[in-house]
């Protein structure tokens, strides 16, 4: 396969040529244009690396459309992973829930169901993307650890996270802010949220710190990436350092990413925090995260196509650093070597073909083409 007429994001710059692909992988990159007839012709479209995205609970939704609503897995996986070629994600770690904020909650009672629907379609050759697993535990939780325990070996698990959503910390350092979120998504009454409250503070004093440590050292024995999570303060991030964190998921303060970008943690942020113009929680901009340097990897979290039109406004923006192969590496070199995958994530000779061909209408970007490992999936 030949793709012609194309702008080329290189690592470090742009160039106008062309690029084939043997066996899924690319075998060479020309600065001209191919002469031969069966090429594909690009349209001087940009043709980057497929993005990879390390957390998305996406497929929650597919799973739970609508409260008390249990879809088919086969269906909402099937659902799911068009989601994510169609907006350009060639890898994805799937973040599962272990532990839950609350008893009942559907991410605990699909957890076994959706860990058993990635596996079986990623084994089964059913996805277009591929798909792998990361496991976002929530330490307030008694349940946590055994759970963590009986998933650490999964060959599918490439990422774990550790977070703690208790009030009046990191994330929730507004109380108001935090009952706004939970009245909303439960549904409760003044009373019952005060009741969740005081029951979510208790597990956190209980969980938080054994499971923390207990899951960390586990994750350190078996060679499996941590991520902390919405660390606020310098405290939270030598905490995060101390337990072998490589990568720091939303911090929600310059503070905690200066602090993270200084232990060598790469700072993770949200893609709908830069195409929304900020925080919906009310923390720090991932944009004034990028004027500063302190924006190594883009997630698009809960909107899939906010990814690439992220990565695109930052090369936009005036004066924060980042040309357009820089901006690109946030979403496909960057969190590829993060978790230690050198084989994917830049357009160099010998990496898989894992292709995207992006327009732009009115500076709008948008998916012409998809391939992943040489073939087309979009």
């Amino acid at each position: 396969m030949i793709i012609n007429n194309v702008r080329l994001v290189l690592e470090n710059e742009v160039v106008n040529g062309s690029l084939s692909v043997v066996d899924g992988v690319i075998n060479a990159i020309a600065d001209t244009p191919s002469s031969l007839p069966q090429a594909i012709d690009g349209a001087g479209g940009w043709l980057m690396p497929g993005m990879v995205e390390l957390h998305t609970d996406n497929l929650d939704k597919f799973f739970t459309p609508r409260p008390k609503v249990d879809w088919p897995a086969h269906s909402a996986m099937s659902s799911h992973d068009a989601l994510m070629i169609t907006s350009g994600i060639t890898t994805v770690l799937d973040a599962i829930g272990v532990g839950d904020v609350r008893d009942g909650g559907h991410r605990m009672e699909n957890l076994q169901k959706m860990i058993e629907a990635i596996r079986y379609s990623q084994q089964h050759g059913l996805n277009r993307a591929e798909h792998r697993i990361h496991l976002r535990c929530e330490l307030p939780h008694d349940s946590t650890l055994a759970l963590f325990e009986q998933l650490q070996s999964l060959p599918e698990l490439a990422l774990v996270s550790l977070m703690d959503h208790s009030p009046g910390q990191r994330q929730y350092v507004s109380l108001e802010k935090y009952r706004i979120y939970f009245k909303g998504k439960y549904g409760l009454s003044d009373e019952e949220m005060a009741t969740f409250e005081r029951e979510q503070l208790q597990l956190a004093s209980r969980w938080s710190q054994p499971n923390r440590q207990a899951i960390a050292a586990l994750c350190r024995q078996n060679g499996i990436p941590i991520a902390s999570h919405d660390d606020a303060s310098e405290a939270h991030v030598n905490e995060s350092h101390e337990v072998g964190s490589v990568i720091a998921e939303f911090p929600t303060t310059v503070e905690a990413a200066d602090a993270s970008h200084r232990r060598g943690m790469q700072v993770l942020m949200g893609a709908p925090n830069i195409v929304r113009g900020g925080s919906h929680s009310g923390n720090v901009a991932a944009a004034e995260l990028a004027t500063r340097q302190r924006l190594d990897i883009l997630s698009s979290d809960y909107y899939p196509a906010s990814l690439l039109d992220a990565a695109f406004r930052i090369a936009q923006q005036p004066d924060n650093g980042y040309d357009i192969p820089a901006a690109i590496a946030l979403v496909t070199r960057n969190p590829a070597r993060a978790i230690g995958l050198e084989d994917r994530g830049v357009i160099a000779e010998g990496k898989r073909a894992d292709l995207l061909l992006v327009k732009a209408h009115r500076q709008q970007v948008y998916l012409d083409r998809v391939w992943r490992q040489g073939r087309v999936v979009y």
